[in-house]
């Protein structure tokens, strides 16, 4: 088992179209701790059951400054901005590893790369894993904590309250997406866009079936055209639609009903798209779901039309709520007028509104939720910033304070937007708005 094995070591390889991206990012993070040591590890294996792992996803500030998506990686800048990767390489076969180690060795888990051609595509020194613990002590570092325990225990001599600036400022850095980034997405979204049509396809299945149907319809072109999906589809028909995370996914899909479709494609470089359309499973919407989709919709106009650079991150959801509140007046939901629902003291319309109208986005569905508030949401908008727009109407089934034809109605649009330097760009028009315009567009692609 030990020998007998040719030479397949990959040589001349070309360095990776993100690498000197990765470059300009970590200059950017040692631009910010100048004189100290960075440590930014990948992860490793979660368990799933007995020898089994769940599929590996390195943490995102690592890939944001790598490039690499390996296991068990560690990344460390120096005080003076060099940066060496630590990997686990290749299984040695003359060691055993190759066929001994279920979880490294090549016989059980496929082909790492080794050193040298990590080298060569990364455009980053790497040294074996193994020496990491060797590697300048007495420097003082920082690390990006609970991401590996064995980087934890390993720097625990060095813990402080410094680990937890290092991971705000990685999400700060990564609020603004440079171009290489924007790019990723929106091939994500145009993937996001082709599943879609196939989940419009497959409704005659899923009626026949359940929304796990469509679900798997979805996965399917993600995972043929990009890594995986971003996050759980939420494949709510029906009542479903008024939870705002549903995943389990396993509800009948029926005529006269709404699908409330919410779903990103994740590509191979891990960037993810998140958009959201509803969709009436007949093809037809009825009169009511109609008012109420072109509710939202205007509602999601009004929240695009703030965007620009310079404005507060909240001031889209607030344009989107002043429609969504006075529409709900005009429905006989409200006990009171908009402006006194709309007043700080009240607040009155989040029974039916539950939450924020948009999030960043990036390698993360929910991009940079660690960056310091006053640089998200409590900042401005700069341009290169991803965010989704997707103010929503819930109605919970039980909710004996409205109609009951509005009971079990759930309603949200969701695009993906770039802010650019005179306003902004939707990265999901791929797919239609317009109440009408959702009828004509399924029906020609269920043709």
């Amino acid at each position: 088992m030990r020998s007998g094995w040719a030479d397949s070591e990959q040589r001349g390889l070309a360095a990776d179209d993100v690498a000197a991206w990765a470059a300009a990012r970590r200059g950017r993070l040692h631009a910010r701790f100048a004189g100290e040591r960075l440590v930014v590890p990948s992860g490793g294996y979660q368990r799933r059951s007995n020898d089994q792992s769940y599929r590996f996803r390195p943490h995102s500030a690592y890939t944001w400054l790598t490039g690499d998506q390996s296991s068990d990686g560690v990344l460390v800048i120096e005080p003076d901005g060099d940066a060496t990767l630590f990997l686990r390489p290749r299984s040695d076969r003359r060691s055993g590893e190759f066929f001994r180690d279920r979880v490294y060795g090549e016989l059980w888990a496929g082909r790492r790369p080794t050193l040298a051609e990590s080298r060569a595509r990364l455009a980053l020194p790497t040294r074996h894993v193994a020496e990491l613990a060797s590697a300048g002590a007495g420097t003082p570092t920082r690390v990006l904590r609970r991401v590996d325990p064995r980087v934890d225990a390993l720097l625990a001599d060095v813990a402080g309250p410094g680990d937890a600036e290092l991971d705000a400022v990685l999400a700060e850095l990564r609020l603004v997406k440079d171009a290489w980034e924007i790019a990723q997405i929106e091939q994500a979204v145009a993937i996001t866009t082709r599943g879609f049509e196939d989940v419009v396809r497959a409704l005659p299945t899923a009626r026949r079936t359940s929304e796990r149907c469509l679900e798997g319809v979805f996965w399917q072109r993600a995972r043929l055209e990009g890594n995986d999906v971003g996050y759980h589809s939420i494949v709510a028909a029906g009542a479903h639609a008024a939870t705002l995370h549903w995943i389990d996914n396993d509800g009948p899909v029926r005529d006269g009903d709404l699908l409330l479709f919410d779903a990103g494609a994740e590509t191979r470089s891990l960037y993810t798209a998140d958009v959201t359309r509803v969709l009436p499973i007949s093809g037809r919407f009825t009169p009511l779901q109609r008012d109420l989709y072109e509710l939202c919709r205007r509602a999601n106009d009004a929240a695009l039309s703030c965007l620009t650079p310079g404005i507060e991150f909240r001031a889209f959801h607030r344009a989107a709520m002043i429609v969504l509140a006075h529409g709900l007046a005009d429905l006989g939901v409200l006990p009171c007028s908009p402006e006194q629902a709309l007043a700080k003291d009240s607040g009155l319309y989040r029974r039916w509104t539950l939450c924020g109208s948009g999030h960043m986005l990036g390698l993360d569905v929910h991009d940079c939720a660690a960056a310091p508030s006053g640089a998200y949401l409590e900042g401005r908008l700069e341009a290169g910033n991803v965010l989704t727009v997707e103010p929503g109407l819930y109605f919970q089934a039980d909710d004996e304070l409205i109609p009951a034809e509005l009971r079990g109605l759930g309603m949200r649009i969701e695009e993906d937007v770039v802010i650019t330097d005179d306003g902004y760009r939707v990265l999901s028009d791929g797919l239609p708005r317009r109440a009408d315009d959702v009828e004509s567009w399924m029906h020609r692609v269920a043709s």
